[in-house]
């Protein structure tokens, strides 16, 4: 059985979810809708989902994705502490998809 990879099914469940990105969403905002996408459809589904609208509409995908995988990456932000007075902020996401072509 593969193995899951938590921030890639995050991204597909935001992908899929009916959140956009003209809203502005809060990182509370992402994170329920993953939440409930995830929750509605599983994440199997998200995945298909996400195949299909890439085979339909490969452009609005592209940048829908990059879009997912970027909210993801700052509302699953994980602040950790260390001994010192410092702050270190650890990103859980992916790298990011290459930037966006200038048409």
């Amino acid at each position: 059985m593969p193995s899951l990879d938590i921030t890639a099914t995050r991204c597909e469940a935001l992908f899929v979810s009916d959140l956009q990105h003209s809203q502005r969403p809060s990182a509370e905002q992402v994170r329920a809708a993953v939440v409930r996408t995830v929750r509605a459809h599983g994440a199997k589904a998200c995945v298909a989902k996400v195949a299909q609208e890439f085979g339909d509409h490969p452009d609005n995908a592209v940048a829908r994705m990059r879009w997912a995988r970027a909210a993801v990456a700052a509302a699953y932000t994980v602040r950790v502490t260390g001994w010192s007075t410092r702050t270190t902020i650890c990103h859980l996401a992916a790298p990011a998809l290459p930037p966006a072509k200038a048409a």
